[in-house]
């Protein structure tokens, strides 16, 4: 792995502010530290009983006790949460079949139908080397479900139907549980919490008006193209845009040499969003540059309003490190369905950081996840504009062309092995490094007008 990782401004830890997490039934429920920026309720799932002992009207599941492995948590009242996933143990074994939830709304107190979870999530990783991968914390995981602000929970589990005996897809993973998360509001500028820390500690200690170290070391990584604290980074037309480029360079860059970079899109930093900094790991990891940039979707569902995005943001970055065992958000970007741009993984918005996106092609390369599920659903025009915008931009700042081609050399994947040279397209989609239905048919289609569209704000020929 070329990536490295960065020395942090400063190290600092608090003592624990521990919230109490009672649920209303003797579950043998697991809470993750809580913080006042969310939460995350982690419950074992257990077997389920016969056909007859089982709730009715769950489509697709074994009506049979002699069926493929079953497991699951029966309707039960739970602490509010808005997003939901299943993990387990082992990040290298996959979860062969079927996951679906019920929720029941806090605001209207009645159950949602089931929901399927996209099972097949471990393509959005790091790579099979990275030391990020080998920290012992990573587990396996579906995708996440935003399902909005609810109080009830019911799940199944299902190995795949119609698999042979000696196949491993009969059975499920070991340790499997649903991880329910509450986004909390916006992190905020006090004390934070008690992971991974003790007394005599300061972490969450204010270090310059409304920042804690955490937050003044992810801001700081913007400086200059935003002030310390930030909660955005303005939009710049294409001159202003290439004159930051060159000021933020110091004396590396001319304007002569970077003549296609597009104007900078409007950013929505971490602060903005509400990131709790204590969450990440400290350190910051790059890789060398920015040969191409991955489209994503985050498979999250598209159940949700623009207003909610800054939620549904800071629980898929809770469902990352708290319940996935990342280091960090995954992708260096997010775009919502309104066209809002939002710095993902912390490092810079501007500098080449090592993501958790496109496992085998993480290297020298950025991910852009559009919030939502277009398999089936078309992506609304201001986010595929949007990844155009942002793409001119970013990738204009290391002379990339949207149009062409470029090389990257694979870190293993079901779809290239490790150390093969794999030509890609400057925007690429998952699907282009690793077998995987993402970005999902309908947002993979419009990359093609995308290409033309980023490249048209570069001020290409």
């Amino acid at each position: 792995m070329r990536g490295f990782l960065a020395s942090s401004i400063g190290v600092a830890t608090a003592a624990a502010l521990a919230l109490p997490l009672a649920l209303p039934t003797p579950a043998l429920a697991e809470t993750v530290p809580v913080t006042p920026a969310g939460s995350t309720q982690s419950l074992p799932l257990a077997p389920v009983g016969p056909a007859a002992d089982r709730s009715p009207g769950v489509p697709g599941m074994s009506a049979s006790p002699r069926g493929p492995e079953t497991q699951g948590l029966t309707a039960r009242e739970v602490k509010t949460f808005s997003l939901v996933g299943v993990v387990w143990d082992d990040v290298a074994t996959q979860l062969n079949g079927r996951v679906q939830v019920r929720t029941r709304s806090t605001r209207t107190a009645t159950w949602s139908d089931w929901q399927d979870v996209e099972v097949h999530n471990s393509e959005h990783a790091a790579d099979p080397d990275a030391v990020e991968r080998g920290s012992g914390r990573v587990r396996g995981a579906t995708a996440p479900l935003w399902v909005g602000e609810s109080d009830g929970v019911e799940v199944r589990v299902q190995a795949e139907t119609g698999a042979p005996a000696t196949r491993a897809g009969s059975r499920l993973p070991s340790g499997l549980r649903i991880e329910l998360v509450d986004p909390g509001e916006a992190a905020p500028a006090g004390p934070a919490d008690g992971k991974n820390s003790g007394p005599g500690d300061d972490k969450g200690d204010l270090v310059a008006p409304g920042l804690t170290m955490e937050m003044a070391e992810a801001s700081e990584a913007n400086v200059p193209h935003a002030e310390l604290g930030a909660d955005e980074i303005t939009e710049l037309n294409k001159a202003d845009s290439t004159a930051d480029a060159v000021f933020a360079s110091d004396g590396e860059l001319t304007a002569a040499a970077a003549p296609y970079i597009g104007p900078r899109p409007r950013i929505v930093t971490r602060k903005g969003w509400g990131a709790d900094e204590s969450l990440r790991e400290k350190a910051f990891a790059y890789t060398n540059t920015v040969k191409a940039a991955f489209v994503h979707h985050s498979a999250s569902g598209n159940n949700y309003a623009c207003k909610d995005a800054p939620a549904v943001l800071r629980s898929l970055y809770r469902y990352h490190v708290v319940s996935s065992g990342w280091r960090d958000f995954g992708y260096n970007f997010a775009v919502d369905k309104c066209g809002t741009v939002y710095e993902g993984r912390a490092g810079g918005v501007a500098k080449p950081v090592l993501g958790a996106h496109t496992m085998g092609f993480n290297t020298d390369s950025m991910g852009v996840a559009v919030l939502g599920t277009f398999t089936s659903s078309a992506p609304p025009a201001a986010a595929v504009d949007a990844v155009a915008r942002l793409t001119a931009w970013k990738l204009g700042l290391f002379g990339r062309d949207p149009r062409a081609k470029t090389t990257l050399k694979s870190g293993g994947g079901n779809r290239y092995p490790k150390g093969r040279n794999v030509s890609m397209n400057v925007i690429s989609g998952h699907r282009d490094g690793f077998a995987t239905e993402c970005p999902g048919k309908k947002l993979y289609g419009k990359l093609p007008t995308t290409r033309t569209s980023s490249a048209r704000l570069q001020g290409r020929p």
